[in-house]
């Protein structure tokens, strides 16, 4: 099951034109990684079909388990 929930009506979220959209709320939705050490938005790194998080603030990578993410209204 889907993690990727709107933050308006709780209904899965899609994935089209390169963001993430509510059909039942017609509108787009953007996500947010935040540290779970100092609450800093996280810069996200993508490489080799990997994932992963960085802080800036604390300088250094952050697991994707502990990460803290926000789904809003783009």
């Amino acid at each position: 099951m889907s993690e990727n929930r709107c933050p308006d009506c709780q209904d899965e979220l899609s994935w089209k034109d390169g963001q993430y959209y509510c059909d039942a709320c017609q509108h787009p939705v953007r996500k947010r990684a935040f540290c779970p050490d100092c609450d800093s938005e996280l810069e996200k790194l993508q490489a080799c079909g990997s994932a992963s998080y960085f802080c800036n603030s604390c300088n250094e990578l952050k697991s994707k388990s502990r990460v803290r993410v926000v789904f809003e209204k783009a």
